[in-house]
């Protein structure tokens, strides 16, 4: 790759010269950060390319052993009555009723399963990217962050994936044996994904919670007192997030989330306990915004006395 082309190349190995660890003092300038970025940028598009092309060979064809995405997918409108959906001699079918609508649909699940299987990827590229500006502490708490956000994305993802048979059975029985269902490949595909990622999301808001406490901002006394308006908002917020407006996506949230906020609570008074310990152990415990320390910041005496030599010190 040669002329111009070649600055657009974010894999070029004279790279190099920009990066951190060439400089004595870690500094870099403005356009070494462009430089940086540009090659993370690069690595996590190809992570996520290359995921993509993973995730459209797997919607049709079985890998590791696992069923075709495209199976799962169907599980859950497949798990509905027969005599509620179309079903041409008795198979589990999603209707196309516009041209190249499946060759669309596979692309938009090939890109989500390559972001979501690649995660690691582009997530370390992002973090190799900002944790040079970080502390040492905020480095701690945003792996801790990381960490158990993936976890209660996943579980959230999972919880919604078991709940939307439920509620597409709900939604699909109001029309009794006067109407079946029949839904296109992009509208069941898309509200499937929606309903992921709004649960996904949602389970993060807990972890929030606790993030705010150990930075000092939410008191577990606070939180205590907002624990009925806590509750409320909760269930608002499930009926009002989830897309299907069935009350066994909105109480398996909500549910949910009043779990996990408990759990967050008592962290919360976990860590409140552990840092009056802490000031107690100081002595800063009742002393307020406008008192002084009881800390005595008086500097020690020194000892002026001159020592004396011996005799193999050198004077000289």
């Amino acid at each position: 790759m040669a002329g111009p082309l070649r600055r657009l190349n974010p894999f070029r190995k004279d790279r190099r010269r920009w990066g951190r660890r060439h400089n004595p003092d870690g500094t870099m300038s403005l356009v070494d950060h462009l430089f940086e970025l540009r090659y993370r940028l690069g690595v996590a598009m190809t992570a996520v390319v290359v995921g993509a092309v993973f995730g459209i060979w797997w919607f049709a064809h079985p890998v590791f052993g696992l069923p075709p995405l495209s199976e799962i997918l169907m599980g859950p409108y497949c798990a509905l009555p027969v005599e509620q959906r179309l079903s041409p001699n008795g198979r589990c079918q999603l209707l196309q009723t516009e041209p190249f609508e499946i060759f669309m649909l596979t692309l938009k699940v090939g890109m989500a399963v390559g972001a979501l299987v690649f995660s690691p990827v582009w997530l370390y590229q992002l973090w190799a990217f900002i944790t040079p500006g970080l502390y040492d502490k905020e480095r701690k708490f945003a792996r801790t962050f990381v960490f158990f956000a993936s976890i209660l994305f996943a579980a959230g993802a999972v919880l919604a994936y078991f709940v939307l048979p439920e509620a597409l059975t709900f939604m699909a029985g109001f029309g009794g044996d006067a109407f079946f269902t029949a839904l296109t490949g992009g509208k069941y595909i898309n509200f499937m994904l929606l309903l992921l990622v709004i649960f996904g999301v949602s389970f993060e808001l807990p972890l929030i919670l606790v993030m705010l406490n150990l930075a000092g901002i939410v008191s577990y006394a606070k939180i205590k007192s907002w624990w009925r308006g806590l509750v409320f908002a909760l269930f608002v917020f499930a009926a009002v997030a989830t897309p299907g407006q069935d009350p066994f996506s909105m109480l398996a949230l909500a549910a949910a989330l009043c779990l996990l906020f408990l759990v967050a609570a008592l962290i919360c008074r976990a860590n409140d306990k552990r840092r009056e310990k802490k000031l107690a152990a100081q002595g800063l415990i009742g002393v307020g915004l406008d008192e002084a320390s009881p800390i005595d910041y008086r500097p020690s005496d020194i000892d002026t006395t001159p020592s004396k030599l011996s005799q193999t010190d050198d004077v000289t």
